[in-house]
């Protein structure tokens, strides 16, 4: 028989650490107060129940109260039962399956995930013949390198927090890991100027060897940023190196492309150091503006960088962010959640970013459903980023980053939510989804047969049917 598991200093610590009292962390989790009470007073063992809703709401918690291997299986059965293709099971029976029955929980487990895997190369395919698409170009080759990454390179992310720690002058290296005391010496002589350069074509930084040149139009956190790259690329040029050589991708230009996106990478985690940023996050509940403030980033880097805290066992809310430009062109896309993104075409013309993108510098809230019964809460926010002089235009574009519904209480964007609306039916794109009774749509589903009926008119001149 299974030892019982009390664990009230770790849930009181958690609540605490949430900044919620113990009202708030019981309707959370769907307790009592009273309950919670004698939980944290470890008067009571954690139940079968309890420990399956800890998995949907503090997975990392959970595993490191009673370990990694129950609590990953508890959580990845909790998301593979939620499909709403399968019929639904009570969270206490699902935990005692993967109890009982962690063999066949890891069947279900498996099967879901090939399920998932199966639609997701469905998906590509209809997109791929929808748009005419041909080979895979290297950029999409290397934006796929990260998401099947889960936008988090451990081996770099570690690497940048330590360097993070150096002390500005060599003589002091007290902060400095002893495997990396070679990085000042790399680093030493570096200079930056900031030139104006009269050239049209002018790149936003250029490095010669010893001096990296930055364009004077760019704004101070974008300058930084720059800087924390080009230190980055020299620093962790041998890593670097070897995940791309070990990458899977096509040609030389793809590889030189995930050359820069992880240098690009490393960047953001110096100037945002993991822990720290987490930490911060938590605390901020998400608020993008401030955590901005805070570490002298933009507000894209701080979006960006909320969407690679996958590091295990200390993992931060599961976000999706993308960044689309006033042509509805997805340019930058991750996603920790369910969401899944198209690759080819436009995205949901019911999705807010397009509306974001037309009303720069103000952020839009959206609770939305997919066609799979999972809800999300998402801001977007439209940038304008200026050319730095007259005879040329301004960039545009939005980002979004978003999280399902479960994680609202950690988000502060979810206050804007209207909870009596009912959340707008969005899809994926028009060509995968599988509405039949959406007035917006731009094409029919690739998939679906449609009719058309002469004698009547609609906002859409056909109805979805099969």
């Amino acid at each position: 028989m299974k030892a019982r598991l009390y664990a009230g200093a770790q849930l009181r610590e958690l609540r605490r650490a949430a900044g919620l009292d113990q009202r708030a962390m019981a309707t959370r989790l769907g307790l009592s107060v009273s309950y919670l009470s004698q939980l944290e007073t470890g008067t009571r063992p954690l139940t079968q129940a309890v420990s399956a809703t800890l998995a949907r709401h503090y997975p990392a918690a959970l595993a490191a109260i009673e370990g990694a291997g129950p609590a990953r299986r508890l959580a990845a059965l909790g998301e593979a039962l939620a499909d709403p293709a399968l019929p639904p099971l009570d969270p206490q029976e699902a935990a005692r399956l993967a109890e009982e029955r962690p063999d066949l929980a890891d069947r279900v487990i498996a099967l879901h995930a090939a399920r998932r895997a199966a639609e997701e190369r469905l998906a590509l395919a209809e997109e791929s013949l929808a748009a005419g698409a041909g080979a895979q170009l290297p950029w999409e080759a290397v934006r796929d390198w990260f998401h099947e990454a889960d936008n988090y390179v451990d081996g770099l992310d570690r690497a940048a927090e330590d360097l993070h720690c150096v002390p500005a002058k060599a003589g002091t290296r007290s902060g400095l890991p002893p495997a990396r005391e070679h990085i000042l010496e790399l680093l030493d002589g570096m200079g930056v100027i900031v030139a104006e350069d009269p050239n049209e074509s002018a790149p936003l930084a250029r490095f010669d060897g010893r001096t990296l040149t930055l364009n004077a139009a760019l704004p101070p956190e974008s300058r930084r940023f720059l800087v924390a790259h080009r230190l980055a690329a020299t620093a962790f040029a041998a890593e670097i190196e070897n995940i791309v050589a070990a990458a899977d991708l096509p040609g030389a230009e793809a590889k030189r492309l995930l050359a820069v996106g992880l240098a690009n990478y490393a960047a953001g985690a110096l100037v945002m150091p993991y822990e720290a940023f987490r930490q911060a996050a938590r605390a901020m509940r998400h608020d993008v503006d401030r955590l901005a403030r805070r570490f002298g980033v933009s507000f894209e880097q701080a979006c960006h960088r909320l969407s690679t805290l996958q590091r295990p066992g200390a993992a931060g809310v599961p976000f999706y962010f993308c960044r689309v430009d006033m042509a509805g062109n997805i340019t930058k896309r991750h996603s920790a959640t369910r969401l899944r993104f198209a690759r080819f075409g436009g995205a949901c013309p019911l999705w807010h970013v397009h509306e974001a993108v037309a009303i720069p510098d103000r952020i839009l809230v959206q609770h939305a459903e997919t066609p799979d019964g999972v809800r999300y809460v998402s801001m977007a926010k439209g940038l304008v980023k200026s050319p730095g002089r007259f005879d040329r235009l301004a960039r545009r574009y939005a980002v979004v980053l978003g999280c399902e519904a479960t994680h609202a209480a950690d988000f502060v964007y979810a206050d804007a939510v209207d909870r009596a609306a009912a959340p707008t039916p969005i899809g994926i794109s028009c060509r995968l989804c599988p509405r039949d009774d959406c007035d917006q749509r731009a094409f029919p589903p690739s998939d679906r047969a449609i009719a058309v009926d002469p004698s009547e008119r609609r906002v859409v001149p056909y109805r979805v049917v099969g």
